[in-house]
């Protein structure tokens, strides 16, 4: 019930604040298409291979040089490690296979500065909620994975690093690095160890911001 309510004053209050805003400032929009390059923290599989969609609209109010930037994004993360060993040679046992695929709906929140009309450096937090979730282990479903039955935490609090690059008039390429502020799952392995999870996402897509100036 608490976290509801704080989260219940956090987007009220953000609601709030570009009503207000918006009231002296012209709003930017924009699309944003690409992809999640990702892998969880913590789960003994390495490497940011598992690859999922990370696209939604933006909301850009511009005060100069600065800007603050609010998203509404489909964004799927996860992890994957292929087979280690074969079917055949270990009868059908465990393999090392392993695959997670987390789908969010996310809404971050940056603060940003623009250099030269050419560059975009930008901060911020992100609130992610899990939509869907499946699990894979030696090649077979976890059926016990589930939104309602976990492991996995519904909801995910993010820290954001942006970088946005003018390709060409108001097309850029965008490039963000994400982690977790707070655990995604505990998980205890078979040697009795038990480590948090956390997500670690690299995005790489391409911004095309509507309404927007172009200085030559």
């Amino acid at each position: 019930m608490q976290k509801r309510i704080i989260k219940n004053i956090i987007f009220s209050f953000l609601i709030f604040f570009f009503i207000k805003v918006s009231n002296a400032q012209k709003i930017k929009g924009a699309l944003n298409i690409g992809l999640n390059a990702t892998q969880v923290d913590g789960d003994e599989v390495y490497g940011y291979h598992k690859f999922g969609w990370n696209i939604g609209p933006s909301a850009i109010i511009p005060f100069g040089k600065f800007s603050i930037t609010l998203e509404n994004i489909f964004s799927q993360k996860g992890s994957y490690q292929k087979p280690l060993y074969s079917d055949f040679a270990y009868a059908n046992k465990d393999t090392g296979m392993y695959k997670l695929r987390l789908t969010y709906l996310e809404v971050p929140v940056l603060f940003s500065y623009t250099d030269k009309d050419l560059i975009t450096f930008g901060v911020g937090i992100s609130w992610a909620r899990l939509t869907g979730v499946d699990e894979w282990e030696h090649g077979k479903r976890v059926v016990t994975t589930t939104i309602q039955s976990g492991p996995y935490a519904r909801n995910d609090w993010e820290a954001l690093l942006d970088l946005r690059l003018k390709v060409y008039k108001s097309l850029k390429f965008n490039f963000r690095y994400s982690y977790s502020m707070i655990k995604i799952r505990e998980r205890t392995f078979k040697n009795g160890e038990t480590r948090d999870q956390f997500n670690n996402v690299l995005t790489f897509r391409m911004m095309w911001i509507f309404n927007e100036k172009n200085k030559k």
